[in-house]
């Protein structure tokens, strides 16, 4: 058998044929699914706006009847809920944190545009030109609060004792506003490159007003930076750092890092696997190195 017939012949081997006798041209087009992952979609709410959330159950999820899961909710689910999907394994197999439910937040709809739509609910106030457009945290805090968390927590076996918010930019934004507007809705939290700069310093405004109202901060928090973002965004989030850690409180566990050599859009990868196994430290099955090492 010559070479080209060789070739001819893997091909109907591996690919099958497209016709008796022929070879198909190119192999089949096979899309990817996420293991043990769902969409629900919420109906549409007073001001027009209907949501979607990613669910992704861990492996034991359907062994194990009677056992209960802290949940990762992280914004920006359209992007973020595969990375978190992807480092539950991982990490819950090296014993670091224990099996987690993910709920990724996002939008129904066949061609949403994200920007336009995060840009309105996770900012807490409005965005330059943006205007109206932009500023509604609150709004999207409190469906999270109300419809959201509430759905989550009857529709699968959760442990509402211990919930992680995460996200980035204006996801990250979004979570530091929480964790000042609504202390107690979640446990930890982790805010990869906050955008705290937007509408002239907002949060520092915001985050002072929680402190001079005698609220003192509870719970985990993991923040970072790349360090080749640009320089006025990088002094931002190192200024920000400094006011939280000013605000030392026994009930606060918070950790501020670098990431080295990443811009804006390569920390979240670095940010999710490190700030994971800081906000599920105290749920972790093992810490340190890993047994016989």
């Amino acid at each position: 058998m010559n070479r080209t017939a060789q070739a001819a012949f893997l091909v109907l081997v591996l690919f099958g044929c497209a016709s008796a006798g022929v070879a198909a041209k190119h192999p089949p087009s096979l899309g990817y699914t996420i293991p043990n992952s769902q969409t629900r979609i919420f109906p549409v709410d007073d001001q027009g706006r209907q949501y979607l959330i990613y669910v992704g159950l861990p492996d034991s999820y359907g062994k194990d009847p009677s056992r209960r899961y802290p949940v990762v909710y992280v914004t920006d689910g359209y992007w973020d809920f595969p990375k978190i999907t992807n480092m539950e394994g991982g990490l819950s197999y090296d014993r670091v944190v224990p099996e987690f439910i993910t709920i990724g937040l996002g939008y129904a709809g066949s061609s949403p545009n994200y920007g336009d739509l995060r840009r309105w609910e996770l900012s807490p106030a409005p965005l330059g030109d943006h205007g109206q457009a932009s500023g509604h945290a609150s709004d999207f805090l409190k469906t999270l609060k109300t419809r959201i968390i509430p759905f989550v927590d009857a529709e699968y076996r959760t442990d509402p004792s211990f919930r992680v918010l995460a996200g980035t930019s204006l996801g990250g934004l979004f979570t530091l506003y929480t964790m000042f507007n609504s202390p107690g809705l979640f446990q930890a939290y982790i805010a990869g490159s906050p955008a705290v700069t937007v509408g002239d310093d907002w949060i520092f405004r915001d985050e002072d007003r929680f402190a001079r109202s005698g609220n003192i901060l509870a719970g985990r928090l993991f923040m970072t930076v790349g360090s080749n973002e640009s320089p006025a965004y990088l002094n931002g989030i190192i200024r920000f750092n400094q006011r939280l850690a000013s605000r030392r409180s026994p009930t606060f566990d918070y950790n501020f890092h670098i990431v080295e050599g990443e811009r804006h859009g390569g920390t979240p990868f670095e940010t999710y696997t490190r700030g994971l196994r800081f906000a599920l430290l105290p749920r972790a099955p093992e810490t340190g190195p890993a047994p016989g090492q």
